[in-house]
């Protein structure tokens, strides 16, 4: 069987002859408030709501993301350059490429990625909405449940909270968790891991996550620090951009480093795996500009042999990574999913139980905003 890459793009290019063409591209800007911030400055999400029309009628659904900053520009440029370039052609994800030479001159990845998403997300709800599935239907489901993993971003949140939400997470029957490190003091760091490791015992996978907080020395010397409780990977340590810093982190200190979340294009994610600069690498879909440049990069990673770990988002993440050939584990940030927050209009369809997530939308992404 082919991987789900191929199988996108073989379904997309026998149907785009029957394509209509998009008539109308309309864009709503959301904010969604955090039941439990993640920062003092950062108490909401912004979503760029994105609803393409076609000329039979057909109607797809897909949104841009970003926290707190940004949510203006995409909606700009969504509406001002990329909405003229779409209309006219088919109600179809196959011209992603030809919408990113469009938009280039604005940057390769950043603003112009995450607009793309909306576009490329709204036309693959249309796709499936077309055909009666959803997304993992229509690419080819492999798998009826993934295994989740518990996360936080709880960097500030006082030692004994951390230590509550760890407990939430072992009785939710997660068999992984992952929590924020970067306290100016190290020993901070190494004092709410030590808790947080007895509580979640011996078994479970403990990942840490510093946010672009350190340089190289930084890194390696809490690396050393971390050596105790066992940490499964190092995500982000340096700033995201320093390619030649994670090749040196990893050769230092032997460290399963985990990047991606901030990579925008699939050629940043190849030059980190032809660098051997990370072992584990997350996508976040809308980062990257939707389904279609995601699922490049899955395959990418999972034919090289790395961990892949979609970013956050597991309403995207889950039912594009039920269609993979390897099993990845989802990430379940507390409190931060849409469902959660009441922001649709709704259920995903996902369930959620035992550390384990499953189901999917019946058509195409099944999300649609209050």
């Amino acid at each position: 069987m082919t991987d789900a890459a191929d199988r996108a793009a073989s379904h997309a290019a026998a149907s785009v002859a029957d394509a209509p063409p998009i008539v109308s591209i309309g864009t709503r800007l959301v904010r969604i408030p955090l039941s439990r911030p993640w920062g003092p400055d950062v108490t909401d999400i912004r979503v760029v709501e994105v609803v393409v029309t076609d000329a039979e009628g057909g109607v797809g659904h897909g949104f841009s993301w970003t926290p707190s900053i940004g949510g203006t520009a995409v909606q700009a440029l969504l509406d001002t350059d990329l909405a003229p370039f779409a209309i006219g052609r088919p109600a179809q994800p196959t011209w992603w490429d030809d919408a990113w030479r469009h938009v280039h001159e604005a940057g390769g990845g950043g603003v112009t990625t995450i607009a793309l998403a909306g576009l490329d997300l709204a036309l693959w709800d249309l796709v499936g909405r077309r055909a009666g599935h959803g997304i993992p239907s229509l690419l080819g489901r492999r798998h009826e449940t993934l295994e989740a993993y518990g996360s936080g971003v709880n960097l500030h949140y006082p030692l004994e909270e951390l230590v509550a939400q760890a407990r939430r997470w072992v009785d939710a029957g997660f068999r992984g968790v992952k929590v924020k490190v970067g306290r100016p003091d190290l020993a901070e760091d190494v004092e709410r891991l030590t808790a947080v490791r007895e509580i979640i015992g011996p078994d479970r996978d403990l990942m840490v996550d510093a946010n672009q907080r350190w340089d190289l020395d930084r890194a390696t010397a809490a690396v050393g620090a971390f050596e105790p409780v066992r940490i499964a990977w190092l995500e982000e340590p340096l700033r995201a951009d320093d390619l030649a810093g994670h090749v040196e982190l990893r050769r230092r200190t032997g460290v399963r480093v985990a990047v991606g979340e901030n990579l925008h294009t699939e050629y940043r994610f190849r030059e980190f795996l032809d660098a051997g600069a990370a072992d584990v690498l997350q996508p976040n879909i809308v980062r990257v500009g939707g389904i279609t440049p995601a699922l490049r990069i899955a395959k990418a990673v999972q034919d090289a042999g790395a961990e892949l770990a979609f970013h956050l988002l597991p309403e995207l993440s889950a039912p594009l990574a039920f269609t993979l050939a390897t099993p990845t584990r989802i990430e379940i940030v507390e409190d931060a999913r849409l469902d959660e927050l009441g922001a649709l209009a709704a259920p995903s369809g996902l369930t959620l139980g035992a550390g384990r997530i499953g189901g999917g939308p019946a058509e195409g992404l099944g999300i649609r905003f209050r």
